[in-house]
């Protein structure tokens, strides 16, 4: 059995609130006693009052939670998860807290038990799938949270991008240079849906809010060329990476008349895409979304946005909430990047 701050308190001869005090606040004991409990409860193997039990009964725990929906290792492996990750990281440090880091499961019971279970005094929601649903469960439990992709009529405290309006100038990018005939690239497209190409009525039918938003935007642009959303050629890949974006943009070479663009809604899809087709020797324009560092050495036609900064500044609104209300939401600036992925039409 192991050794428990009441049989501590019982060897020494003093109150279990006295150890307490020993480990959380030493000014209440003399040097003498203090010393004696801590060697008491080292001979006995007690390791001390649990950390999380301590900080939840004061109501602090010193750390804020991050949510995601992917496994684990993707916060370490791509690229602008890592940056958004550095960013609430500096701005954690400079406020003296910790990060716990909580992927969602991908069943709505298993993301609220993990959002109910974490033992945090916040949360940065930066991409949840049914982001409603994981907001209402952290609202019942009374903490303060920061989205980063904002929902219509919402007060909540936001940083973010218009997804919608940057995915629109990529697109307006190559209607520019005559593109017609396109596909569009992402995961997070359908549920249950297999890699490779999927047929989706409408667009609102896609639940992710991110995704939505930036296949939205690449609709609006070929709406305004006469190219309706049942023309263009919508690729699911079975995750956010790069062999996953080879491999979605592979079914292509099935079609009687392949894409002579790949719009992806991340840069490591992209990047697969051109895997893909300069491996197969076809000079397909392609575009990306966020700008990753990779982009610029592949050539990688792109909407830049702030990661660093859209990490920090929604650390920061958690630990710093602004007093004015219209400083709750922030939107930050996206700018295209156009490199040598994108390039004319060629001609019929």
């Amino acid at each position: 059995m192991k050794p428990t701050l009441r049989a501590v308190a019982e060897t020494v001869g003093v109150s279990r609130s006295t150890v307490s005090n020993a480990y959380g606040r030493p000014d209440q004991l003399s040097a003498e006693l203090r010393q004696r409990i801590l060697d008491t409860a080292r001979q006995m193997g007690y390791p001390g009052p649990n950390p999380t039990a301590r900080s939840l009964r004061r109501g602090f725990v010193g750390a804020i939670g991050v949510l995601f929906t992917s496994r684990l290792s993707y916060a370490f492996t791509d690229p602008f998860a890592v940056q958004f990750l550095t960013g609430v990281a500096e701005a954690a440090e400079h406020h003296g807290s910790s990060l716990l880091l909580v992927p969602l499961p991908g069943d709505l019971v298993g993301a609220r038990k993990a959002v109910e279970n974490a033992a945090v005094d916040g949360f940065c929601v930066y991409c949840a799938g049914d982001e409603g649903e994981i907001v209402d469960t952290i609202r019942a439990r009374g903490l303060p949270f920061v989205t980063t992709s904002a929902r219509p009529g919402a007060q909540d405290l936001w940083v973010g991008i218009d997804e919608r309006a940057a995915a629109r100038s990529a697109a307006e990018h190559l209607t520019g240079l005559g593109h017609r005939r396109v596909a569009l690239l992402s995961d997070d497209v359908l549920p249950d849906t297999s890699p490779g190409l999927v047929r989706v009525s409408d667009v609102a039918d896609v639940p992710h809010p991110t995704t939505r938003e930036r296949l939205a935007g690449f609709a609006d642009a070929f709406a305004a060329v006469g190219v309706t959303w049942p023309e263009l050629t919508i690729l699911a890949a079975a995750d956010n990476t790069r062999a996953a974006g080879a491999e979605a943009v592979r079914a292509l070479a099935a079609l009687p008349e392949p894409p002579t663009a790949v719009l992806a809604c991340s840069d490591v899809l992209a990047l697969g895409a051109l895997d893909t087709l300069r491996g197969a020797g076809q000079s397909s324009s392609v575009t990306g979304f966020d700008d990753i560092a990779e982009a610029a050495s592949a050539g990688l036609t792109t909407v830049l946005q702030p990661g660093v900064d859209k990490g920090r500044r929604s650390a920061e609104l958690l630990f710093d909430p602004p007093s004015d209300t219209e400083a709750h939401q922030i939107l930050l600036p996206t700018t295209l990047v156009v490199r040598t992925s994108t390039g004319p039409a060629p001609r019929s």
